[in-house]
């Protein structure tokens, strides 16, 4: 049903990430933030609807470019939650995706430090995104600027980093770099394991 997205409830308390991302941060974060994205979603598929209805197609550029926007927005917020645990939970990735990591990038030291420079080096307001892709078999790491911008078609995103100035500037004001490394402490890597298997199991041919 179009225009039926929902903020999705979290899997752990506001203050469960502390002290990596404290609780003011998460609650606006998620209740505040997130939630405009949502709700922008929410507005542009109701408006495509209607101008489906109505055969007007006039303003379709600004509506589709805030579909984008807006469901990238709240779909990438939902992915960047489930991808967060309480440290104390935190374990090192092994199995499939602790081998395809070696494979593409020869270490998770590796792998940590071509995602922690791009998230670092993102312009702007943006995300770190690991993404499985299917094209190449194989993990890639892309700096998406906004929410939308920058990334590879039918790569799949497993594991997303907000590097927002929302997402860190009351804890770590202007050093994004800092709130990427601490990050990693709150990496729910049986998440991204999950989101691995099931981004594998998807086929596609380049012919």
């Amino acid at each position: 049903m179009v225009g039926n997205h929902t903020l999705p409830e979290l899997n752990y308390a506001y203050d469960a990430l502390e002290p990596f991302i404290d609780e003011q941060t998460m609650r606006l974060h998620h209740s505040k933030h997130h939630m405009g994205y949502v709700n922008g979603l929410n507005n542009a598929e109701k408006a495509l609807a209607a101008a489906r209805e109505s055969g007007d197609f006039g303003k379709i550029r600004d509506l589709e470019r805030l579909a984008a926007f807006h469901g990238s927005g709240h779909f990438n917020h939902c992915l960047f939650w489930q991808n967060m645990t309480p440290a104390d939970n935190y374990k090192d990735p092994s199995g499939d995706l602790l081998a395809q990591i070696k494979k593409d990038f020869g270490s998770l030291d590796n792998l940590k430090a071509q995602f922690g420079a791009a998230s670092k080096a993102v312009e702007g307001s943006g995300w770190g995104i690991l993404a499985w892709q299917p094209g190449g078999e194989q993990l890639v790491t892309l700096a998406a600027e906004n929410h939308q911008k920058q990334t590879q078609f039918t790569a799949i995103p497993v594991l997303a980093l907000d590097v927002w100035e929302h997402a860190y500037y009351l804890k770590y004001q202007n050093n994004r770099g800092q709130y990427v490394d601490q990050w990693w402490n709150v990496v729910n890597w049986e998440n991204v394991a999950e989101n691995f298997g099931r981004a594998t199991q998807y086929k596609f041919e380049l012919r």
